[in-house]
Protein backbone atom coordinates (compact mmCIF):
# COMPACT_ATOMS: atom_id res chain seq x y z
CA UNK A 1 0.00 0.00 0.00
CA UNK A 2 2.87 2.38 0.80
CA UNK A 3 4.39 1.78 -2.62
CA UNK A 4 1.05 2.46 -4.32
CA UNK A 5 0.79 5.75 -2.41
CA UNK A 6 4.35 6.70 -3.36
CA UNK A 7 3.61 5.85 -7.01
CA UNK A 8 0.74 8.35 -6.87
CA UNK A 9 3.11 11.05 -5.59
CA UNK A 10 2.04 10.89 -1.94
CA UNK A 11 4.30 11.39 1.04
CA UNK A 12 4.34 8.88 3.89
CA UNK A 13 3.95 10.13 7.46
CA UNK A 14 5.08 7.95 10.36
CA UNK A 15 3.75 8.13 13.91
CA UNK A 16 4.54 6.52 17.28
CA UNK A 17 3.65 2.99 16.20
CA UNK A 18 7.11 2.76 14.60
CA UNK A 19 8.55 2.58 18.15
CA UNK A 20 6.39 -0.38 19.23
CA UNK A 21 8.40 -3.59 19.72
CA UNK A 22 6.02 -5.64 17.56
CA UNK A 23 6.05 -3.15 14.65
CA UNK A 24 8.85 -4.85 12.72
CA UNK A 25 6.76 -5.03 9.54
CA UNK A 26 6.12 -1.28 9.71
CA UNK A 27 9.83 -0.60 10.22
CA UNK A 28 10.62 -2.75 7.17
CA UNK A 29 8.11 -0.75 5.15
CA UNK A 30 9.53 2.54 6.38
CA UNK A 31 13.03 1.54 5.25
CA UNK A 32 11.67 1.28 1.69
CA UNK A 33 10.24 4.82 1.74
CA UNK A 34 12.60 7.27 0.02
CA UNK A 35 13.70 9.77 2.63
CA UNK A 36 12.68 12.69 0.41
CA UNK A 37 9.04 11.48 0.73
CA UNK A 38 9.03 10.96 4.51
CA UNK A 39 7.15 12.98 7.14
CA UNK A 40 6.73 12.52 10.90
CA UNK A 41 3.76 12.97 13.19
CA UNK A 42 2.51 12.15 16.65
CA UNK A 43 -1.07 11.07 15.92
CA UNK A 44 -2.02 12.91 19.09
CA UNK A 45 -3.80 12.16 21.27
CA UNK A 46 -3.55 8.46 20.52
CA UNK A 47 -0.83 5.84 20.02
CA UNK A 48 1.94 7.41 22.07
CA UNK A 49 5.41 6.13 21.23
CA UNK A 50 7.50 4.03 23.56
CA UNK A 51 8.19 4.96 26.44
CA UNK A 52 4.88 6.86 26.70
CA UNK A 53 2.74 4.02 25.39
CA UNK A 54 -0.60 3.76 27.17
CA UNK A 55 -0.56 7.43 28.10
CA UNK A 56 -2.06 10.42 26.34
CA UNK A 57 0.06 11.34 23.33
CA UNK A 58 1.18 14.90 22.67
CA UNK A 59 3.20 16.73 19.99
CA UNK A 60 6.35 16.78 22.13
CA UNK A 61 6.57 13.01 21.75
CA UNK A 62 7.41 13.34 18.05
CA UNK A 63 11.04 13.37 19.16
CA UNK A 64 10.75 9.62 19.84
CA UNK A 65 9.39 9.06 16.34
CA UNK A 66 12.22 11.15 14.89
CA UNK A 67 14.84 9.15 16.78
CA UNK A 68 13.35 5.83 15.65
CA UNK A 69 13.33 7.02 12.03
CA UNK A 70 16.87 8.40 12.27
CA UNK A 71 18.00 5.01 13.53
CA UNK A 72 16.25 3.22 10.64
CA UNK A 73 17.84 5.50 8.04
CA UNK A 74 21.27 5.55 9.70
CA UNK A 75 21.16 9.32 10.23
CA UNK A 76 21.52 11.50 13.25
CA UNK A 77 18.42 13.28 14.51
CA UNK A 78 19.48 16.66 13.13
CA UNK A 79 19.82 15.27 9.60
CA UNK A 80 16.45 13.54 9.79
CA UNK A 81 14.73 16.68 11.13
CA UNK A 82 16.28 18.78 8.37
CA UNK A 83 15.11 16.35 5.69
CA UNK A 84 11.56 15.98 7.01
CA UNK A 85 11.26 19.76 7.40
CA UNK A 86 12.39 20.19 3.81
CA UNK A 87 9.82 17.58 2.77
CA UNK A 88 7.10 19.42 4.65
CA UNK A 89 8.05 22.71 3.00
CA UNK A 90 8.06 21.08 -0.44
CA UNK A 91 4.67 19.49 0.10
CA UNK A 92 2.93 22.45 1.73
CA UNK A 93 4.66 25.48 0.22
CA UNK A 94 2.19 28.17 -0.82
Amino acid sequence: MAQAALDLGFYISIAGIVTFPKAAALRDTVKAVPIHRLLTETDSSYLAPVPFRGKRNEPAHVEKVVQALADLYGLDRVELVAQTMANFETLFRP
